[in-house]
C-alpha cells in the first residue's frame, strides 16, 4: 500500500485531535460554550444607572403607595417596568410575553399590610424552542421602604434595595433575548417584599397552579453596594445564599434517616444551583470570586427566594458581600455625621454589571442545557466500589451525555466528573469506597451546557442490572 506524505499527516492530525478512537472511549462534548464568555460582560453600566435612576425617580415604591398616579408610587413603577420589558420583547420580534402576577393579600391588623391589597408582580417570559415549559427565573423587587414598615407616603428611593436588582433583571432581558435557547427564561419584578415577601409567595402559588417546570429561582437582592458597614470596599466578589434542602424534608422520616446515614445535608437542590453559579463565575468571569454562603439568607433575615423553596422549588439570593446597614430600610436623614438613606449615589453601576452577568450566564447555561435527571441512586454499601444510577429527564433538548460527578465528603465543590454517554444510565466506580466520597449526575448538551447536579436520593434497589 502505498502511503503519501499527506495521508501520513492527515492520520497524524486525527490522532492528535481525537477524530478517530480505536478504544472507543466516549468523547465529551465542549468543555466551553463560547457565547457565555460574551455574555458575562454584555451589561451595560450606562443602562443599569438609566434604569436605577428611573426608579428612583418614582419616588417611592412602597407596596401600600399610589398605585394610580403616573409618575409616583408603585403602580407608576409597575407599570413602567411592564412598558419597559414589552420595549425589549419589540426588539426581538416579539420574543416576551409579559403579563401582570397579581394576589390579593387580606390586611391583617397585626402585620405589615393592615387593609386589603393587591399585590402585582410583573411577568416577562422568553419561551424555550425546545422545551417552553422548563423555566429558569431571575427576579427583582420593585418595592421599597423606609425606617416605619408601613409608610407608604414619604420619599423611599430604594437605590440598592432594591432597584439595583430589578435593574439587573431588565438588563438580562436585553442581554439574553439576542439568543435563542431550547428552554425558557423567566424575568421578574416582585411586590410585596418588605411586607412579608407576598410578590415571591404568590407567584410560586401561580407556578404550582400553572405546573411549570421551574428549574430554580436567581433572587437578585441588592446587587449595587461595595462598601459595607464594616468598613471594607470591595468590588470583586459576591454572596450566594442556599439552603441545604427542601424545608418539607425536615418532616420526612424516611429523607431524615437517608440523609443521617448516607449524608446529603449540604446537598439539596437549592445548594447545587448554588454551586452552579460558583462554577460558571469561575469558568467564564474574570476577577470576581463567589462565595457560597450555607443559609437560607442573611442571619435572622430573608428575601424573596423563600416562597420558592417552601413551594418546593430551587432558590437561592445572588447580593453584594458588604452591606451597608446605614443605607437600608432608612428615613432620608443625616444623624452624628451619618448620611442615612438608600440613595443613587451610594451604586456602583460598573459591580451591578458584574452581578447582572453572572445571571446572565446561569440563566443562558441552564436554558441552554437539558434538564437534570429526574432521579439518581446509589449504591455500593460494603463493596470496593460506588454505583450510581439514573433516570433521564424527559425533554426535546438533545442530550449529550451525562456527567458522574465526586468529591470528597469535606470539600465544598465538585472536584471531579466522568463522561458517561446518553445511552448509558449507570455508571460504576472501581476501587472507589463510597464511604468517603459524595457523589451525583448532571445532564449535558450537544453544546457542552450542563443542567445542575442531581444527588442521589435513594438507593439502588437490589437486583437492579
Amino acid at each position: 500500500m502505498r502511503i503519501t506524505l499527506l495521508s501520513l499527516l492527515t492520520l497524524c492530525s486525527l490522532i492528535v485531535f481525537g477524530q478517530t478512537n480505536p478504544n472507543n472511549v466516549p468523547t465529551a462534548p465542549p468543555s466551553a460554550d463560547q457565547r457565555l464568555y460574551d455574555i458575562a460582560n454584555a451589561a451595560s453600566v450606562e443602562q443599569l444607572r438609566t434604569d436605577v435612576t428611573r426608579l428612583v425617580g418614582f419616588g417611592t415604591r412602597h407596596t401600600l403607595s399610589d398605585t394610580t398616579s403616573s409618575t409616583r408610587g408603585i403602580g407608576a413603577a409597575r407599570r413602567w417596568i411592564f412598558d419597559e420589558f414589552n420595549r425589549i420583547g419589540k426588539d426581538c420580534g416579539g420574543c416576551l410575553e409579559v403579563f401582570f402576577q397579581r394576589n390579593l393579600v387580606k390586611g391583617d391588623p397585626e402585620s405589615r399590610i393592615r387593609e386589603d391589597t393587591w399585590v402585582v408582580n410583573v411577568v416577562a417570559i422568553q419561551r424555550g424552542t425546545q422545551d417552553p415549559n422548563r423555566i429558569i427565573m431571575m427576579s427583582g423587587d420593585i418595592d421599597s421602604r423606609i425606617s416605619d414598615p408601613l409608610n407608604g407616603k414619604d420619599d423611599s428611593p430604594g437605590a440598592n434595595d432594591n432597584a439595583s436588582g430589578m435593574a439587573g433583571t431588565l438588563e438580562a432581558a436585553r442581554i439574553l433575548t439576542k439568543y435563542r435557547f431550547p428552554g425558557s427564561i423567566a424575568y421578574v419584578g416582585l411586590s410585596g417584599e418588605e411586607q412579608g415577601l407576598f410578590g415571591g409567595k404568590g407567584l410560586a402559588e401561580y407556578v404550582r397552579e400553572n405546573e411549570w417546570e421551574l428549574l430554580g429561582v436567581l433572587n437578585n437582592d441588592m446587587i449595587g453596594n461595595i462598601t459595607g458597614v464594616d468598613g471594607v470596599t470591595d468590588n470583586t466578589s459576591f454572596r450566594i445564599f442556599s439552603e441545604p434542602y427542601y424545608p418539607d424534608d425536615a418532616n420526612d422520616e424516611r429523607k431524615n434517616i437517608y440523609r443521617r446515614f448516607f449524608g446529603g445535608e449540604v446537598d439539596g437542590p437549592s445548594r447545587q444551583l448554588a454551586r452552579y453559579v460558583h462554577r460558571l463565575t469561575k469558568q467564564y468571569t474574570t476577577n470576581l470570586n463567589p462565595m457560597m454562603v450555607y443559609r437560607l439568607d442573611r442571619f435572622g433575615r430573608g428575601g424573596h427566594h423563600r416562597p420558592f423553596n417552601d413551594a418546593g422549588f430551587p432558590g437561592i439570593r445572588i447580593m453584594e458581600t458588604h452591606e451597608n446597614y446605614t443605607q437600608q430600610h432608612q428615613d432620608l436623614r443625616t444623624e452624628d455625621g451619618i448620611y442615612y438613606g438608600d440613595r443613587l449615589e451610594h451604586v456602583n453601576f460598573p459591580y451591578a454589571a458584574k452581578l447582572t452577568g453572572v445571571n446572565s450566564i446561569v440563566l443562558a447555561g441552564l436554558a441552554a442545557a437539558p434538564p437534570p435527571p429526574p432521579l439518581v441512586m446509589i449504591g455500593g454499601t460494603v463493596r470496593p466500589s460506588a454505583r450510581l444510577k439514573w433516570e433521564a429527564p424527559e425533554t426535546k433538548t438533545p442530550i449529550a451525555g451525562y456527567y458522574v460527578h465526586y468529591r470528597l465528603t469535606t470539600e465544598p465543590q465538585w472536584t471531579h466528573k466522568r463522561f458517561v454517554p446518553a445511552d448509558q444510565m449507570s455508571y460504576t466506580f472501581t476501587n472507589i469506597v463510597v464511604d468517603n466520597y459524595f457523589f451525583g449526575v448532571s445532564t449535558v448538551g450537544e453544546d457542552g451546557n450542563e443542567s445542575y447536579v442531581v444527588f442521589p436520593s435513594t438507593l439502588i434497589p437490589r437486583g437492579t442490572k
